[in-house]
């Protein structure tokens, strides 16, 4: 059971897959799910302050380089801004915390807490008002997640 757990945690750490891919899994597992989303909560927010304070300073030197780690960085760091510009159109200066909440809350590919927080900090964001976003948006993607993986495992039981 412990293993499963980590797994569930450790998923919702990774980019991109995050807490949105680990309480499907731990659904599909057959783990409870309020320990799960509690879970897949704390491993999607860990990283957070992380990339707030040095995932651009690290995608800026990776983009100087003239490797395959310079298209990468300068991918991710393009991505990044574009995130941030959604989310700047879609506000404006006074509108950023609920603009951030969503674009981070609402599971689609391409946004989520990593996206949300890399744009946070290229936008130059206040850290308290982006971490408070990314966890409202975090808890919200949470809640989606956990309702459309309950639905999806009621109708399976079904046939």
């Amino acid at each position: 059971m412990f293993k499963k757990y980590l797994t569930v945690f450790l998923i919702s750490m990774v980019p991109i897959v995050e807490l949105r891919g680990a309480i499907p899994i731990s659904q599909a597992m057959g783990l409870p799910l309020i320990p799960s989303y509690i879970l897949a909560i704390l491993g999607n927010m860990i990283p957070v302050p992380f990339i707030y304070f040095f995932a651009r300073k690290i995608l800026e030197w990776m983009s100087r380089q003239s490797s395959v780690i310079g298209n990468v960085g300068r991918w991710l760091l393009n991505k990044g801004e574009r995130g941030g510009k959604k989310i700047m159109e879609k506000a404006g200066k006074n509108g950023t915390f609920l603009a951030l909440l969503l674009f981070v809350g609402i599971p689609l590919p391409g946004t989520g807490a990593w996206t949300g927080t890399l744009a946070a900090s290229i936008l130059e964001f206040d850290f308290k008002t982006s971490v408070a976003a990314c966890m409202g948006g975090v808890l919200l993607a949470g809640l989606i997640m956990s309702s459309g993986s309950r639905f999806v495992m009621m109708i399976m039981s079904l046939f």
